[in-house]
């Protein structure tokens, strides 16, 4: 049957291969997220808590709806956001999307 199939003869055990180099693909790949994934949303997150933290009142603001009006009244935890005249919403701080910069009510 040695014309059909090559008969396989026992060799020389496999070689070991280096543990560090059967994980250097995974490490590779986690080192690659880390500085096109995890690093950015860090940096943003970090950002956006410094933002909210520094808000005050006469801020003008845009919410995570889009809603854009000036902060009249700040609170632990919600902020009071007139969007136009008399008309004031409630809104939690952690939705304030981005600050303005002043004068952005008066052109929109």
């Amino acid at each position: 049957m040695g014309w059909l199939i090559q008969d396989a003869w026992a060799q020389g055990g496999p070689a070991e291969p280096n543990a560090l180099i059967s994980f250097l693909p995974l490490i590779l790949i986690f080192v690659v997220f880390y500085f096109l994934l995890i690093r950015p949303q860090n940096k943003r997150q970090k950002e956006h808590r410094e933002m909210v933290a520094n808000l005050a009142v006469g801020d003008e603001v845009v919410t995570a709806g889009g809603l854009l009006g000036k902060v009249t009244q700040l609170g632990e935890q919600f902020v009071h956001v007139e969007l136009a005249d008399g008309v004031t919403v409630k809104v939690q701080r952690h939705t304030i999307a981005a600050v303005m910069p002043k004068g952005t009510l008066k052109n929109a």
